[in-house]
């Protein structure tokens, strides 16, 4: 999945306010029948490399992906895995973009 949201701030700022609000982003993900973990997260210069887990009952389900933030916008590239199948592409991709517009406010 890859989704580009257009910011007006420094990117600097950007980055601090992701890098601060990251973990609460995927926090009570109305919608999602999952729990959302973060695992890991790494910064190298103005590129976040993640990891989360989607938890599902017993099932645990890793998503990978990274987040380059730009002058003008970020883009986030994820590997959603086996959530692709019970969550469709486009639904991930509104929501995400949602909580991470929220983080940029």
């Amino acid at each position: 999945m890859r989704l580009t949201i257009e910011h007006h701030r420094t990117k600097a700022e950007v980055v601090e306010n992701i890098d601060r609000s990251f973990n609460d982003a995927f926090q009570g993900l109305e919608g999602l029948p999952v729990k959302i973990v973060v695992k890991q997260k790494t910064w190298n210069g103005s590129i976040l490399t993640f990891v989360l887990a989607a938890k599902i009952g017993l099932l645990s389900n890793p998503i990978k992906g990274t987040i380059e933030v730009t002058d003008t916008d970020l883009t986030i590239d994820a590997d959603l895995g086996m959530l692709n199948r019970l969550v469709p592409e486009e639904k991930a991709r509104e929501m995400l973009g949602h909580k991470i517009k929220g983080l940029l406010n």
